[in-house]
């Protein structure tokens, strides 16, 4: 996959999928958008892989989309742009959805797609040099198959401003309008990663799963139906293998089967 500017290195149950052209910002074109969602779907699949780390090399997290892909684009008919921004809302879909937790490593600047690729992670851990900017809107274009995420992680408020100026804000206004879960200096950047990747390691990793999917599942207002839903949830999951031996270990003071 190197021909596709990223690479992924496998450390037992934990992925690193790491976007490697730094020359661009870790910028992306069609190939890549591709290449990637091939790429979630297959780690996605993997079931030893228990974490999923999203980093980058060079000074910038990802500059969106490169600037040789948008002239491109620029001459493209409607249903041209139709598949081609398709293709880009499929690669965020996937992430946003993979049944593994995936974590952000933000070392430097994301803008545009970049900060929509930061959304659809689960958990978002940026470095103190880290920032951001909804730029589209600076180019005539509006941030519309990022949309979704970034609502969801920042609020329609927030979005309201920021969408509609153009403004670059930094990574304690990112922790404060919640697109970061944590603001660390630079050289604390892995530790931080890794300190959330161990508490994954340590929870049952179907149980991660079902988490995951039950956010998505009771975000919406609370009826009979979301709660009826959340009951089979949990009786499905009680009688699970998995959950009989996180009880058994928690009753017997030991470590559970799943924890290396």
């Amino acid at each position: 996959m190197s021909d596709q500017k990223f690479t992924i290195l496998r450390d037992g149950p934990v992925a690193r999928l790491c976007l490697t052209n730094p020359d661009r910002h870790n910028a992306f074109d069609d190939d890549l958008i591709l290449g990637l969602t091939e790429a979630f779907i297959a780690l996605g699949e993997e079931p030893d892989i228990r974490a999923i780390i999203l980093m980058a090399e060079g000074k910038s997290f990802s500059a969106g989309a490169d600037l040789t892909w948008m002239q491109r684009v620029a001459g493209y008919s409607f249903d041209e742009n139709l598949a081609d921004a398709g293709a880009l809302a499929e690669m965020l879909r996937v992430i946003n959805f993979l049944p593994k937790p995936v974590i952000a490593r933000v070392q430097g600047a994301a803008f545009g797609g970049g900060v929509g690729l930061v959304a659809c992670c689960d958990i978002a851990i940026g470095s103190s040099r880290a920032s951001f900017c909804l730029s589209e809107v600076k180019l005539g274009i509006i941030p519309s198959a990022i949309s979704p995420y970034v609502v969801d992680a920042i609020g329609a408020r927030a979005a309201r401003r920021y969408f509609q100026t153009a403004e670059r804000f930094d990574a304690p206004t990112a922790l404060r309008l919640g697109l970061l879960h944590e603001v660390v200096e630079e050289d604390g950047l892995d530790a931080a990663v890794g300190a959330v990747v161990q508490s994954i390691l340590a929870v049952g990793p179907i149980a991660a799963k079902e988490a995951k999917d039950l956010v998505f599942a009771v975000d919406r207002p609370i009826t009979s139906e979301v709660i009826d839903d959340t009951v089979h949830r949990i009786a499905r999951l009680r009688a699970t293998s998995e959950a009989k031996e996180g009880m058994a270990a928690f009753f017997e003071k030991r470590s559970p089967a799943w924890k290396k």
